[in-house]
């Protein structure tokens, strides 16, 4: 990173990075926020390693959960997990956590310029898989090996920046971090997760550390104190998530800290490959100093690598008083000291990003966390006389301006030495205002499992409760944007913080929905007619939706010239929205904008009907009308019908149409208007003619309502509107509807290729709405949603009725007069909770369209698997645990573990691997054992039961077999089929469509020697 001068946000230089997501995991803190309270409280975790991983050597700090994984969110098979070196899995799951953190799903990252850097120095498990090599299989391959650490995060994600994995020893992980800023700046990337991970899983570096005099004799580490007594060792993960700075800023991201240089170095030739050495760093902070711009007095703060050896911690104090303290200059406040290591031990591989993320999130916080402190300084390092101290009590950092820097140092065994110079995050920026108001806000949360759901919910709902209200609609927005939508969800419309939280409680209470985990929505349209308006409709609605805002404009703008004013004022000021002239042009804006906004949250119907006017909109919709077009025709034919001479009714009849049929055909000036449902019948015609009818029928006991209309629309009363309506919509063009278009007109879906033209357009102004037939040719679409464009429900109540729809959910965008926000809201979440994937942002004000952060997403921990000794048995079974274990996964042994094992139920099935002798009959005899063994077989590297496979699934496209699974496959049938002798892959290849046709090929080698 070569220094630069100029300067950037809040005097970053413009070469900065910004660390824009983390999360982590150390011994007694799982998580980030449990790792704060750990720095700042007097605790310490060491103790000694769980005797499940091999007998007790030397005490250290451990990880509790080390064994657990939630192989099912990540889609990874229970046996391939197994053989994964656990540094993998805590890898895999901790940056899955901090790319939520910084404000984005993991999975949109998927075929991104993203860089993996991770730093390891453990190669515990790889000794330990290769231990047994009768329980090699070509899963060891890529379970272990420290080049699959970053590799694995590459995979997973489909990261397609740089992925390597750093060994520096002590160094590797602040190294990766270093690399990741490097390579950004470079533009290799534009995305980078750096961290580091490291467990105990043998013996043999403690025996190093003890036989070279550096162990500490109660595992703990004491940095800078006079009772240091050497390394403790202890365990961890941790991934930052790194972004050009212009970039974050640019986009809105929050920043926890800023690194503004940072450089690597090495010992050289010095007093011994594992002696450290002084000058040697000092020019790698010097580097990094420079790199970053900054002068020695800005540094308050330095998280040193602090191992609490005597040489150790003399050599780094020497080199920081050469480099930043008073033998640099004279210094206005002392330079503080402190160790990460203090709180959690020496976590090798990932010590550097241990320091690196207390680092950061003193910045974040403005406070240097002081403990655990353990007794006084040692006076030989003579830190007062060289301008320093060590943090004994919290250190006021945000006092020290936007122009403070923190250091942070990690020294590898070997000589590699590596050095970041840190900011404090930008001031942020003032959200966007647009006098809109703020718009009601979807809370999310999805897992891939009920139980996972049910314990998340509960997460949240703590985490939510103390949410300012200002931020929640924000916090709302993070969630949609966060958390990758997974099968199992929840969706609450955002009142207040505290009923969110209520509503999440009670949610992982109940039963889980039905439709969760079902099939993707289906929705299809329903626009509403005439009779619907009223003033001042969806005023809410636009007041706290821009979306919505911005499509009525549209809407209007189209009507313009047509009407001569803004229909829009006209509907939100309570105009006089019952003239037909101006019923219909303000119904066909309002229904055109509800089915925009929706459109742009993502929700587009698979087919569409619209009830009498509704149809214009509805065409919109389908892309059979433009806007402008269909504006003009609602515009001339509301003005043709209100030019029209009144005296003309409408009559609601509960009847049917054979019930009415007779009556209206003995009045020539009157017409059924609408085929509504069962009993739900409406007459048009002249008053009088009307009134006798309702005569007739109200005597022989059927109900019947008169509808307060202007005219007699969908009659005989129509015609003198006719010609001249049919001469404007023949300057309109027409086209085929893309969307499956249900005509109220002809009581049906319109064929495809039928365009809905001038003729079409005049046939419906006197036509019967067959409303109840076009709704059933709808339901044969076989939609799982429908939903009420329109400004009040009223086609809601019908759709009920009718059997067609009466199993599929009717769901209005308008609950009534009062709608706004929170009824978009609450269509939206009932949308995604049933499985559909919006494009949440449009929902959004822009003043809420920002991260805030949220509790991470807790992975299960039901499934665990460890190591079992040799003297175990050979060949475990890999079902995962119905229950979690407190149980140690094996007993204490002299020897390293060398096979996985996994903790399940008593009654877990056996899987039949390896077992069984080879099929000894023919004929009908021989094609059971052969397809039997196949299915023991596949079953066994699927890690699931023989009986749930079927010979008609197929290896790639069913099963998911890779490159890997078909070696093991090929060395398990040998196993299992010794007659056969040596398989030839290449020869199988033809065979492996599916279990069937692969079972076909082995009886083919099979039948010669038993026949």
């Amino acid at each position: 990173m070569p220094q630069e001068q100029a300067t950037g946000p809040d005097g970053a230089g413009p070469r900065a990075v910004a660390v824009v997501g983390l999360d982590c995991a150390f011994p007694g803190a799982p998580d980030p926020a449990a790792y704060w309270r750990l720095l700042n409280g007097t605790a310490h975790p060491a103790g000694d390693p769980a005797p499940s991983r091999f007998r007790p050597g030397h005490p250290g700090a451990f990880l509790a959960d080390a064994d657990a994984f939630d192989p099912g969110f990540f889609g990874i098979p229970t046996a391939e997990a197994a053989a994964m070196d656990p540094q993998q899995r805590l890898l895999l799951q901790c940056a899955w956590r901090a790319v939520e953190d910084s404000g984005r799903s993991p999975s949109e990252l998927a075929g991104s310029r993203t860089g993996s850097y991770v730093g390891a120095m453990s190669d515990d498990w790889t000794r330990l898989a290769l231990a047994d090599p009768e329980g090699i299989t070509p899963r060891t391959g890529t379970g272990s090996g420290r080049a699959m650490l970053a590799n694995r995060l590459a995979y997973q994600l489909d990261l397609r920046g740089p992925s390597l994995t750093v060994d520096t020893a002590c160094s590797s992980s602040l190294v990766a971090v270093h690399l990741a800023c490097t390579a950004l700046l470079a533009g290799e990337c534009d995305l980078a997760l750096a961290g580091g991970v490291n467990l105990v899983l043998g013996t043999a570096l403690d025996r190093i550390y003890q036989l070279a005099g550096l162990a500490a004799a109660d595992g703990r580490c004491r940095p800078f104190a006079a009772g240091a007594g050497g390394i403790g060792r202890g365990e961890g993960v941790g991934v930052v998530v790194l972004r050009r700075l212009a970039d974050a800023v640019r986009d809105g991201d929050l920043v926890h800290a800023v690194v503004h240089g940072s450089a690597v170095g090495q010992d050289g030739r010095s007093n011994g490959i594992m002696a450290p050495h002084r000058a040697a760093q000092r020019e790698v902070v010097t580097a990094a100093l420079e790199r970053a711009g900054a002068a020695p007095g800005q540094v308050r703060y330095v998280e040193a690598h602090g191992t609490g050896t005597a040489l150790g911690d003399l050599i780094e104090v020497l080199a920081l008083d050469d480099a930043l303290g008073a033998r640099r200059g004279p210094r206005t406040t002392p330079l503080a000291l402190g160790s990460a290591k203090a709180a959690v031990g020496h976590t090798e591989g990932a010590a550097g990003v241990a320091g690196l993320i207390k680092a950061v999130l003193a910045l974040h916080h403005g406070t240097v966390p002081a403990g655990p402190v353990d007794g006084p300084e040692n006076p030989q390092l003579g830190l007062a006389r060289r301008g320093m101290e060590r943090v004994t009590a919290p250190l006021d950092l945000a006092a020290e301006g936007p122009g403070c820097r923190v250091g942070v140092s990690s020294f590898g065994m070997g000589g590699t030495n590596a050095h970041l110079v840190l900011g404090p995050p930008p001031r942020p920026a003032g959200p966007p205002r647009d006098g809109g108001g703020t718009a009601a806000g979807v809370f999310t949360v999805s897992a891939d499992t009920p139980d996972s759901l049910r314990e998340n919910l509960r997460a949240q709902a703590a985490a939510v409760r103390a949410v300012p209200e200002d931020d929640l609609a924000a916090l709302c927005r993070t969630s949609n944007r966060v958390r990758s939508a997974r099968p199992y969800r929840f969706a609450a419309v955002a009142g207040s913080a505290a009923q969110v939280a209520d509503e999440l409680l009670t949610a992982a209470e109940a039963p889980l929905d039905p439709a969760a985990g079902g099939p993707r929505p289906a929705v299809a349209f329903v626009f509403t007619g005439q009779g619907a308006q009223y003033p001042g409709m969806t005023a809410a609605l636009y007041a706290g939706s821009p979306l919505y805002r911005r499509h009525l404009r549209e809407a209007s703008e189209a009507l313009l010239p047509w009407l001569g004013q803004p229909v829009h004022r006209l509907i939100l000021d309570g105009g006089d929205v019952h003239r037909t002239g101006l019923t219909q042009p303000a119904l066909f804006a309002v229904e055109y904008a509800l089915a925009a906004t929706l459109g742009g949250l993502g929700v587009r119907p698979v087919a569409v009907l619209g009830h009498s006017i509704g149809e214009f909109a509805a065409a919109v919709c389908a892309g059979a009308l433009r806007l402008p077009d269909a504006a003009r025709l609602v515009a001339v034919r509301g003005a043709l019908m209100e030019r029209l001479p009144e005296g003309g009714g409408m009559l609601a009849v509960r009847a049917s149409a054979p019930q009415v049929g007779e009556l209206v055909a003995g009045e020539p000036r009157c017409a059924v208007a609408a085929l509504n449902g069962p009993g739900a019948t409406v007459l048009s015609g002249e008053l009088a003619a009307l009134e006798r009818i309702r005569g007739h029928l109200e005597d022989e006991g059927v109900g019947c309502t008169r509808l307060t209309v202007s005219h007699a629309f969908h009659s005989p009363l129509m015609e003198p509107v006719l010609d001249a309506f049919t001469r404007a919509a023949g300057t309109v063009g027409a086209a085929r509807p893309r969307v499956p278009f249900h005509s109220t007109v002809r009581g049906g879906r319109l064929p495809e290729g039928v365009p809905l033209d001038a003729a079409y357009w005049r046939e419906q102004i006197p036509a019967t709405v067959r409303f109840e037939e076009a709704v059933g040719s709808l339901c044969a679409e076989a939609p799982t949603h429908l939903v009420e464009i329109g400004p009040k429900p009223v086609l809601t109540r019908l759709l009920r009725r009718i059997p067609a729809a009466r199993r599929i959910p009717a769901l209005p965008v308008c609950r009534g007069a009062d709608a706004g926000p929170a009824d978009l809201a609450g269509l939206a979440a009932r949308l995604h909770q049933d499985g559909l994937d919006l494009d949440w942002d449009a929902l959004y004000a822009p003043a809420d369209r920002r991260t805030v952060r949220m509790t991470p997403h807790l992975f299960a921990t039901r499934w665990r698997s460890w190591c079992r000794p040799p003297d175990g048995p050979a060949q475990p079974s890999t079902q995962p645990s119905a229950q979690p274990s407190t149980q140690p996964s094996a007993q204490p042994s002299t020897q390293p573990a060398a096979q996985p094992e996994h903790r399940q139920p008593e009654s877990a099935p056996e899987t039949g691997r390896g077992a069984g002798p080879a099929p000894q009959a023919a004929g009908a005899g021989l094609d059971a054992l052969v397809g039997a063994g196949v299915r023991e077989v596949v079953a066994d590297i699927l890690d699931t039961a023989p009986g749930e496979l079927d010979e008609e699934l197929r290896f790639y496209d069913d099963l998911g077999f890779d490159s890997v699974m078909l070696m093991e496959l090929k060395h398990r049938l040998e196993a299992r089929f010794p007659e056969v002798g040596e398989l030839s892959l290449p020869e199988m290849l033809s065979s492996l469509v599916s279990i069937g046709s692969l079972a076909g090929y082995l009886r083919g080698l099979l039948t010669p020697a038993v026949v």
